[in-house]
């Protein structure tokens, strides 16, 4: 890795997203997770930094340091080896926890910032850093909320990383917008996610995932063209179990009360729902969750399927680092390194849904060696880092 840094021999990297808001959710603190560990071993000094509003608070006048939002910040970076690096950002900036406020900028003046759906917008740690990198894990979310005059989140930022691996291509929908887009999949830290042991028992025929029913951004429309959520796709899925005997199909699935409906519609056609929170709501449950299940069965949002943008699931990394296949819908990965079939199958009607389960379940041997094979290959978190500076020019 050769990312220049000024005064130094270790090139710096600072990473900044949204954690501290989103407790309880172990999945998107292995998002960050696997972004840090991949920079450190590629030779990278790492710092990560977040920011809280107080609007974000159930009690806005709580201080920041007395919050569940800070306390798993800490549980998080502690297991991630990142004590002393990181910063958590409150009310505007004028409050800084973790690294003082001054050190947090020293270290991070001449840093390549990768600032995850650019949630980061302090105005002095953006002007600090050499380079400002944009990381798109929600392909077509930002793009149109730009183009219909909703938010510009790309502003200020010299660079643009996205998980869509179509953007910018014939047939892709997502507006590119003048950008340069370049894509990379996201990364998953191999060394914390050793393939295990196949399940046995009930477990040998349980396919699984985590899971929003909705989310927390609302569907778009553009030129009469609706781009909805997850919801929007996986009721044309309910009778996917009647049509695979002898499976067992289960979510951790986030879903409001007032989708009551859709949660007894799941019920009722085979699908066995849990809360999220109580089997992965940490980092270390939501690994366990994982390896424990004998795939992934991914149903994606409908924007991501209508766009065609090519989104690929950071979670579908960690299912593969584990020696678990994943069985996901077609977002426009043919032809891509995911398109062979072996390891990650996909499918886009629920008939093909249901020959894919059957063809991953039939084999397992072959497919979740192919899933270990295509996390090494392709997933790597320190090929991922290590790559990016030259397809960013900062080499």
């Amino acid at each position: 890795m050769n990312i220049p840094r000024r005064g130094s021999s270790r090139p710096t990297v600072v990473v900044a997203g949204a954690l501290a808001q989103r407790p309880g959710i172990g999945g998107h603190a292995w998002v960050f997770r696997n972004w840090l560990a991949g920079f450190a071993a590629a030779g990278a000094d790492v710092l990560f930094v977040d920011r809280l509003e107080p609007a974000m608070l159930a009690d806005p006048d709580t201080p920041p340091e007395d919050t569940g939002e800070w306390r798993w910040l800490q549980g998080v970076m502690a297991g991630a080896g990142m004590d002393g690096r990181y910063a958590l950002l409150f009310d505007g900036g004028r409050h800084c926890l973790g690294l003082h406020r001054a050190d947090l900028e020293r270290r991070a003046h001449g840093a390549v910032l990768f600032n995850v759906m650019g949630y980061l917008d302090d105005d002095v740690l953006l002007a600090g850093a050499d380079r400002r990198v944009f990381v798109d894990i929600d392909p077509g979310f930002p793009q149109l909320w730009r183009e219909l005059g909703l938010h510009d989140a790309f502003a200020g930022h010299d660079a643009f990383v996205t998980v869509g691996q179509n953007l910018g291509r014939p047939g892709c929908a997502v507006p590119a917008g003048g950008v340069d887009w370049i894509p990379t999949l996201p990364p998953v830290d191999l060394a914390a996610w050793p393939a295990g042991d196949a399940p046995a028992g009930p477990n040998a025929g349980r396919l699984t995932s985590v899971c929003s029913w909705r989310g927390p951004f609302g569907p778009l429309v553009r030129d009469g063209v609706t781009y909805g959520l997850r919801v929007h796709e996986f009721r044309r899925f309910a009778g996917l179990p009647g049509k695979v005997p002898g499976v067992r199909f289960e979510l951790a699935l986030d879903i409001d009360d007032d989708d009551g409906a859709d949660r007894a519609l799941l019920a009722e056609r085979g699908w066995r729902l849990t809360d999220p929170r109580r089997v992965a709501g940490n980092p270390r449950a939501y690994q366990a969750y994982i390896s424990g299940s004998a795939a992934e069965f991914l149903v994606a949002k409908q924007l991501y399927v209508r766009t065609g943008g090519g989104w690929v699931s950071d979670r579908s990394a960690c299912y593969l680092a584990s020696g678990r296949p994943v069985v996901a819908q077609d977002t426009g990965l043919a032809g891509g390194p995911l398109g062979c079939g072996e390891g990650f199958v996909t499918f886009t009607t629920p008939d093909e849904a249901a020959a894919a389960v059957a063809e991953v379940l039939g084999n397992p041997a072959r497919h979740a060696k192919a899933a270990r094979h295509l996390a090494a290959e392709c997933f790597d978190a320190t090929k991922v880092a290590a790559s990016l500076p030259q397809r960013l020019g900062v080499v």
